[in-house]
């Protein structure tokens, strides 16, 4: 028994094990605590599937079950987080008859729905290989975990109030909707996958990686809903031009 072939799918546990973690956190009133924890299982998932490779262990049963963690942390994590928001805390609802009675407090569902069926939909398609059709769940949840960094950290208190603007109801209510049709969409992105550590097929990829690194380091929280824009145009830019040389 090679115990090497099981280190893709022990990263994708740990993965798992984090996107437990932020659900307890997010239903106890601690976003900034589950946003944590969130981008620490987002350093696991990226690392799972290149372990595979660079091991060459890869197996269905490790695909399978990294969609499964995904699910949870990507998924579930920040339609709690959505709803959070948009009900004042969690702990604050009485049971289902809330629901019945908003009806709007169920829009933040609509993002571990659709991506559950991001995630289906990525299971079979073959186009997606090195390349992604749909906004990844990874970089949904991204965009929803910057929430509660933003209020946290926002280097801009001194000019207007973040929880005002990034709280706002219509905010989470239009992020939610809009992550949700991202994620089904037939839009293709660039897959950070990395089959090797050359520059040679991974320079858009290094480059953005680069830009984003930058980002972070000038604007803090500010940079992640930015660097996902920039995702998605340069997503847009190799597919039209760059990946046709």
């Amino acid at each position: 028994m090679n115990p090497i072939k099981h280190i893709p799918n022990a990263i994708t546990c740990l993965n798992l094990l984090c996107g437990c973690l932020a659900v307890i956190s997010v239903t106890i009133g601690n976003p900034l605590l589950a946003a944590y924890l969130v981008v620490a299982a987002a350093i696991f998932d990226f690392f799972d599937g290149f372990a595979a490779r660079l091991l060459k262990v890869s197996s269905p049963i490790g695909a399978e079950l990294d969609s499964l963690a995904d699910m949870v942390t990507f998924g579930v994590v920040p339609g709690l987080m959505l709803l959070h928001y948009l009900s004042g805390g969690i702990f604050t609802l009485g049971g289902v008859g809330d629901f019945l009675q908003n009806p709007v407090l169920l829009v933040p569902f609509l993002v571990p729905v659709f991506s559950a069926l991001r995630l289906a939909k990525f299971n079979v398609d073959t186009r997606q290989t090195d390349s992604f059709r749909g906004l990844p769940t990874p970089a949904s949840a991204l965009w929803v975990i910057s929430i509660p960094l933003m209020i946290e950290f926002m280097p801009f208190h001194m000019w207007w109030n973040p929880e005002t603007v990034i709280v706002d109801n219509w905010f989470i209510i239009s992020s939610s909707i809009g992550l949700s049709a991202l994620m089904v969409s037939d839009i293709p992105l660039l897959a950070m996958k990395f089959k090797s550590f050359s520059w040679k097929g991974n320079g858009v990829r290094y480059t953005f990686l680069i830009i984003s690194l930058v980002l972070l380091i000038i604007l803090r929280p500010v940079a992640i809903p930015i660097i996902l824009s920039l995702y998605v145009l340069i997503s847009i830019i190799d597919n039209l031009f760059l990946s046709k040389k």
